[in-house]
């Protein structure tokens, strides 16, 4: 199965390309990468541009930055368990088992990471610009309790900062 990293959207908050932000030993979008090849996964990129990574990038057309733009994208592959560059504490093991679930799943509360599969309702609330939690709503999505840290999400050259000093 894929692994598809969202790295589409217009970073305001962190005022610069997210996705290649120093963080550790490499750039942000590095940690979910190495998580989905550690789980088995084959990572691609979804992206609004070319980013050398080190994997394929898919370039995601719409001209919107909402997150299912980068989805929906992915989503003409096939089935993908999609998760945001900007995720880096996301784990193998939570990646495994998205994957191994038949049918939309998510992390508790999070739209990302996920498993999905390709549907009309979310080519139609992309089309609409949709809020993600009513798309979510809509696909009955299982929901995995996972450890909050793992699907934190740094916005900010501060939270990247902080997180980067503990």
């Amino acid at each position: 199965m894929i692994a598809a990293i969202l790295a589409g959207g217009r970073s305001r908050r962190m005022g610069t390309d997210k996705a290649l932000v120093p963080f550790g030993d490499g750039p942000l979008i590095a940690r979910p990468i190495a998580a989905a090849r550690a789980a088995g996964l084959e990572p691609v990129v979804v992206a609004k541009r070319e980013l050398d990574v080190g994997v394929p990038v898919w370039l995601d057309r719409y001209d919107t930055s909402h997150p299912l733009a980068g989805l929906v994208t992915a989503l003409e592959h096939g089935p993908v368990v999609a998760v945001a560059c900007d995720q880096p504490f996301v784990t193998p093991e939570l990646l495994a088992a998205l994957a191994a679930h038949d049918g939309f799943a998510i992390a508790k509360g999070e739209p990302f990471p996920g498993r999905y599969e390709p549907s009309e309702i979310l080519v139609q609330a992309l089309r609409e610009e949709a809020p993600m939690r009513a798309t979510l709503a809509k696909l009955h999505a299982v929901e995995l309790d996972v450890e909050p840290r793992l699907v934190t999400s740094l916005n900010t050259p501060e939270e990247v900062a902080r997180w980067t000093s503990r």
